[in-house]
């Protein structure tokens, strides 16, 4: 880590451009100027006559952070093509996801590998896959353990990975099935003990911002985050107090996720589920973190609550 000043990173793409890609991207604009460095975003190429509203939007977001669209396909470009996109760049940091399909991440390491960038950040904004088994969860998280094999594999690249635990905004999404805000219901997944870490987006965003401007892109690093880590029980506990009103409790075991699963062993869903319910990888004491060690405020679940609640007038 560099000592008194930041480093200096001329030209940085960020990959992705949904809730994480945003939250990056503002943050990451934020601090821009000040640093000489350029910001470039990718997108899709847009194949209708006009765009969308919502890509009108993204547009004009990005036009208004003076960050510059760079178009590619992932889902259809090669990794040697992929490879001449990300070879301008110092850093790509990689917020796609899994929108691409399978082996879209092993691609896009291996595309910035393939560009010698000075540094990669990849799809490892979740869990602690250095303590998570292949085949875990139905498999759900193979292909980002294989991500990390690959990195350590090599020497051409630095690497940055960020953990974040859940997304903060993934607890209340309603096919997740663990916290339905609309039906006022908890799901415990594994037992209501069991511990999750979770991370808003935004927060998230200017965590990857931070560790970018102040840690020299020379090495190898894994840094954690957390707006909170807290169990089922708790976050049950905190949709009631928040909405004052009584919410349906009601406990999948591991065992009945393992059912389910095996029911459809193809559902993704059902593969996060399990995942999460088993707590090794997914939770981690948050003194531990690097918001807590610097000082560096963050949003934990009663928080988010709040705000959606105040968007509801309740």
């Amino acid at each position: 880590m560099q000592h008194g000043r930041a480093p200096i990173i001329p030209r940085i793409l960020v990959v992705g451009t949904r809730e994480l890609g945003l939250s990056v991207i503002r943050a990451l604009a934020a601090r821009a100027g000040p640093a000489g460095t350029c910001i470039s975003a990718l997108l899709r190429p847009d194949a209708a006559p006009s765009p969308t509203p919502a890509r009108r939007t993204v547009l004009a977001a990005l036009a208004q952070l003076d960050v510059t669209p760079v178009y590619a396909d992932i889902a259809t470009a090669s990794a040697s093509a992929l490879a001449e996109v990300f070879r301008p760049f110092q850093t790509v940091v990689n917020c796609t996801g899994f929108v691409g399909g399978p082996g879209t991440q092993l691609k896009l390491t291996t595309a910035a590998l393939g560009a010698g960038v000075e540094r990669y950040v990849p799809w490892q904004f979740g869990v602690d896959y250095d303590t998570i088994e292949a085949g875990s969860g139905g498999g759900i998280f193979d292909e980002q353990i294989a991500v990390r094999a690959l990195l350590r594999a090599q020497q051409a690249s630095c690497w940055t990975i960020v953990s974040t635990g859940m997304f903060t905004s993934f607890l209340f999404e309603p096919a997740f099935g663990v916290a339905n805000l609309q039906q006022m219901s908890v799901h415990a997944l594994g037992s209501w003990d069991t511990r999750v870490t979770v991370t808003t987006a935004e927060d998230i965003g200017k965590l990857t911002a931070d560790i970018l401007f102040t840690h020299a892109p020379d090495t190898n690093r894994i840094f954690f985050t957390a707006g909170e880590t807290l169990s089922y029980g708790r976050l049950a506990d905190l949709v009631e107090q928040v909405f004052q009103t009584k919410v349906a409790r009601t406990e999948w075991t591991v065992e009945r996720l393992r059912q389910d699963l095996a029911r459809q062993p193809e559902d993704v869903m059902r593969k996060y589920r399990l995942a999460f319910a088993e707590e090794p990888g997914v939770a981690w004491d948050p003194g531990i973190t690097y918001n807590a060690r610097k000082g560096i405020p963050t949003d934990d679940v009663a928080a988010f609550l709040r705000r959606i609640a105040l968007a509801q007038g309740v």
